[in-house]
């Protein structure tokens, strides 16, 4: 299984997304949110193959199109969150965490 908590940014929003795959690389996901854009798409990812998801273009990814579909921010790190916590869960990488720091010119963080 894996895990993934998600503090979106500006919004405040967080997002966390539990991923188990089971032998055959399918992905079953839950996905708890305090954006209902996030929400929306959760009702419609419950479970996934990690292999066809995975070997996709991203605009191609189930998960990038009911982004679209279900109006979430350009910027929003979730979807690409969501296909991590999948390829995680599969056995297809392993766990690292990432980074974003953002600023603007002349601003400290």
């Amino acid at each position: 299984m894996a895990e993934v908590e998600v503090a979106a940014g500006i919004c405040g929003f967080k997002t966390r997304i539990l991923a188990r795959a089971d032998g055959s690389y399918t992905v079953t996901l839950h996905i708890e949110s305090d954006c209902a854009h996030i929400r929306q798409m959760a009702e419609q990812l419950s479970e996934l193959s990690a292999l066809e998801e995975l070997m996709r273009p991203i605009c191609q990814t189930t998960v990038y199109q009911l982004a679209g579909s279900c109006r979430t921010h350009v910027a929003c790190p979730v979807p690409s969150a969501i296909l991590k916590a999948m390829e995680v869960a599969a056995g297809m990488a392993l766990p690292a965490d990432v980074q974003m720091s953002i600023h603007r010119d002349g601003e400290e963080l």
